[in-house]
């Protein structure tokens, strides 16, 4: 399998896609940061619609693009709803993307991710290296929704996840992964302040479901999503701010100022950013 294109102009092509077709992007996702995916969603270039009921769910899957199914929060009006939305955007060909956050925190997480694995085809899953280790099967701790402890071995974990679910897995972390059946790449890019803001795990979610709603091939679609946010967490530092808040502000600045200009204009390196590991 070759390389995939992760040159600026790759990147470019990407986001000039997203801005010219504006998907429609669905988001089942938690209270704490529903506010920044929605934004984010928007600064990509696309449209975000937060249909989360039992009824209005499924029925909003009509028109999307791309959904996303975060399980940041649970109920059971919430989880009926991330349910039966990822079965009718199934039936009707929608990409669905899972984001599992907590899994491997509370047996009712646990469930409601068991089941959604068992039933829903996901075009990517996306998660910290906890949730991802959890997901294979493997001795992971997570504590509420924040990944803790030492993963020596995650690019084979989250190979193991994207063959056992056939999708492609992002495992979020210091070092991002982004694997298939057949590979794994490390992706090179971010900030350490990204972990100093809450949410930030929940936005790249979102990115990695706004890709996939515009951008034909999944690998491609997660991997310029991962590596598009990292970048704009580095661009982030690089403004002035004085706190965790002011660089929540200049992360989200950071996407809308990603233009598929500025992403043709990038100063850096982008192979050496991405290593793939066979």
């Amino acid at each position: 399998m070759p390389m995939t294109d992760v040159s600026p102009d790759a990147l470019a092509e990407s986001l000039s896609t997203l801005r010219a077709t504006e998907p429609l992007i669905q988001h089942l996702t938690n209270r704490v940061t529903i506010n920044d995916v929605a934004n984010s969603t928007l600064h990509w270039g696309a449209l975000p619609v937060m249909a989360d009921g039992p009824n209005d769910g499924p029925e909003m899957a009509h028109g999307a693009s791309a959904v996303l199914l975060n399980t940041g929060q649970v109920n059971d009006s919430l989880s009926e709803a991330i349910y039966e939305t990822g079965l009718a955007a199934n039936e009707l060909g929608v990409p669905v993307v899972l984001d599992p956050v907590g899994m491997g925190s509370t047996p009712t997480r646990n469930e409601l991710v068991e089941r959604l694995l068992a039933d829903v085809e996901f075009a990517a899953i996306k998660g910290n290296y906890g949730e991802i280790t959890a997901l294979a099967g493997a001795e992971a701790e997570v504590r509420g929704v924040e990944s803790v402890g030492e993963y020596d071995e995650i690019e084979q974990t989250a190979q193991a996840v994207a063959e056992s679910a056939d999708t492609v897995v992002v495992a979020s972390g210091e070092t991002d992964i982004v694997a298939t059946a057949d590979a794994a790449y490390r992706v090179d890019a971010g900030h350490e302040m990204m972990g100093e803001v809450v949410g930030t795990g929940c936005i790249l979610g979102g990115a990695v479901a706004t890709f996939c709603g515009g951008v034909d091939d999944t690998l491609t679609a997660a991997l310029h999503a991962t590596l598009a946010f990292g970048l704009v967490g580095e661009r982030a530092a690089d403004s002035e701010y004085s706190g965790p808040a002011s660089y929540h502000t200049n992360l989200l600045d950071g996407i809308w100022n990603l233009t598929p200009e500025a992403a043709s204009d990038l100063d850096v390196d982008l192979d050496e950013r991405v290593e793939r590991i066979e």
